[in-house]
């Protein structure tokens, strides 16, 4: 799908700040499982944390698919910075798209700056792809609300300053989930166990734990009960950014591989020589043209008004899935050498393994493709 003029010079800028700043820090920032803080400064220094934030409010409100290509480019650098980003955005989203004037206010101006960080609370321990099985609970008490209750797998966990959060208003109760902004230096708010990962780790990813944290009645964002469905339908543009990361470290594997294919030498002559290895390089290509070309098509949806629900369960899908695949194949090509840390392959296929799994497992959206087939 062609990108406009100004949907190539972003991804020409940004693919600067990947190449200047973000790749010659990634592999230290897994070693140590700590966050680039200054490729986040200079990704925010872009104006790229101001995404999904109202231009009223200092952001750029981009379209869909400058969205796409910007996950894509930050990706291609660190999968892990790009989660941070595109989680980042979705809080930004939920309080541009739900939050009234005194909300969006407080919080947009600044966020579009970077900072505060914000992180999205929907998951529990036991409420992971059935976010109605939630219990945490904030219940209603005068004019404020005394929230109790665990939330897992949450991105900038650590990092965040503000929490798009999902609670029940009665435990009991599954139609009663509502989303909440609360600031993270709430009273009763804690990070608690930091998740020590397969891949992603520079990115913290920990639970956050609420013990009768009291939040005003005022940081309510949706009305009671209207919380699950607000959470879907902002998770439905996620959606769409995870399909395009998971083109950009596809991308990243790919490229890694073509390299070393090209000065590998075995049996006297290079790998590049090879038709085992350029028929996988062949197919690599395929599939992630294929995902790149059903992502842009679910972010064209998304800009015309279309409902783009299965679209973008359809390129989260295949896109995730072809990730994997790729970034498989790219170690598989590196031989031994594609095993150890001296060739950023091996992250890539860690990495990669979280892409079917979060915002929605592969499993989760073939059920959505097939109630839209057939519901």
């Amino acid at each position: 799908m062609e990108l406009t003029a100004e949907q190539r010079a972003i991804e020409r800028v940004v693919g600067e700040v990947v190449d200047d700043v973000i790749r010659p820090t990634a592999r230290e920032c897994d070693r140590a499982e700590t966050f680039p803080e200054d490729a986040w400064d200079e990704l925010a220094a872009l104006d790229l944390t101001a995404m999904t934030v109202p231009e009223a409010y200092g952001g750029l409100a981009v379209d869909s698919l400058t969205y796409s290509v910007v996950n894509e480019a930050v990706a291609r650098g660190s999968l892990a910075v790009a989660t941070a980003l595109s989680v980042h955005c979705l809080a930004t989203s939920c309080l541009a798209e739900f939050g009234d004037e005194t909300q969006r206010e407080r919080w947009l101006p600044d966020m579009a700056t970077g900072r505060p960080v914000g992180a999205f609370a929907l998951s529990e321990p036991e409420a992971g792809s059935n976010p109605a099985a939630m219990t945490t609970e904030a219940r209603p008490e005068g004019d404020e609300y005394v929230v109790n209750g665990t939330k897992q797998w949450i991105t900038n966990g650590e990092r965040s300053d503000v929490v798009v959060l999902f609670a029940k208003t009665d435990r009991d109760d599954s139609d009663t989930v509502t989303q909440f902004v609360v600031p993270k230096d709430t009273d009763g708010l804690s990070v608690g166990k930091k998740e020590e990962k397969l891949g992603l780790r520079a990115s913290d990813t920990t639970t956050l734990v609420f013990e009768d944290a009291r939040i005003p009645a005022d940081a309510r964002l949706t009305p009671v009960g209207e919380g699950l469905s607000a959470a879907f339908h902002i998770l439905t543009g996620g959606r769409i950014g995870i399909a395009s990361q998971s083109v950009g470290l596809g991308q990243a594997a790919l490229d890694a591989a073509l390299t070393y294919a090209d000065e590998r030498e075995q049996f006297d002559r290079k790998l590049s020589a090879m038709q085992t290895i350029r028929h996988k390089l062949a197919d690599m290509q395929t599939r992630l043209q294929a995902a790149r070309l059903l992502t842009r098509d679910a972010a064209r949806k998304a800009d015309a008004g279309e409902d783009h629900r299965m679209a973008a369960s359809m390129a989260k899908y295949f896109a995730s899935e072809a990730a994997v695949d790729v970034a498989n194949e790219a170690v598989q090509i590196h031989g031994g050498y594609g095993y150890t840390t001296d060739f950023p392959v091996e992250r890539f296929y860690r990495d990669s393994k979280v892409l079917p799994i979060y915002e929605g497992t592969s499993q989760i959206q073939k059920e959505v493709i097939a109630r839209e087939l057939l519901d």
